[in-house]
């Protein structure tokens, strides 16, 4: 009998890499405060990093709250070095692509959550719009303007491939090729 290992699982005591985080730059209040762009779904995984991030250049992260639309587990608790991270949820009430972050010092920051799915890009695009000093768009705003602008690049590239694969352009709607039908019959 023939064993096979599989050696693509993580092992869950390795350190995550850096957090991917953007804070808004000056004391300018908007909507959201940054982005963060976790490389999973994992909020057990992925915290550790953003709180320690978090913990060395704003104030020791306490507690977080999230929308469960966007996470498929959500722990009370997550283990960061050196303290623990309580965790709450939101189903209504908060916007599903925010997390909201809360020291010791009794400040909170809103985060806009980039899924980790999302193209290199488009994560650009989305952090610098949550970084916006004074913004005004919220979480799923921005989520839904990146997905229109998305959508309008796809069709520009698919009108462009057919195109330059010799289609041709279609006549304008109000001028057909031939004589209306009214005239053919005189």
């Amino acid at each position: 009998m023939a064993v096979t290992v599989d050696r693509t699982t993580t092992d869950e005591h390795a350190p995550s890499p850096p957090a991917r985080v953007s804070l808004t730059p000056g004391t300018v209040p908007g909507l959201l405060d940054g982005a963060w762009w976790p490389r999973s779904r994992d909020l057990s995984r992925e915290l550790p990093a953003l709180a320690e991030r978090l913990d060395h250049s704003w104030g020791r992260v306490t507690h977080v709250t999230v929308n469960p639309a966007f996470w498929p587990v959500i722990p009370r608790k997550v283990p960061v070095t050196g303290h623990t991270v309580h965790v709450g949820w939101f189903t209504n009430e908060q916007d599903p692509h925010k997390l909201l972050v809360f020291s010791y010092t009794a400040e909170r920051l809103d985060l806009l959550i980039i899924p980790p799915e999302a193209d290199p890009a488009a994560a650009a695009r989305l952090m610098s719009g949550a970084t916006t000093p004074g913004g005004l768009l919220t979480a799923s705003r921005l989520m839904e303007d990146e997905r229109a602008a998305d959508d309008a690049r796809e069709s520009r590239d698919r009108e462009g491939e057919w195109e330059t694969e010799g289609g041709t352009t279609p006549p304008p709607a109000g001028n057909p090729t031939g004589p209306p039908p009214s005239a053919r019959g005189m």
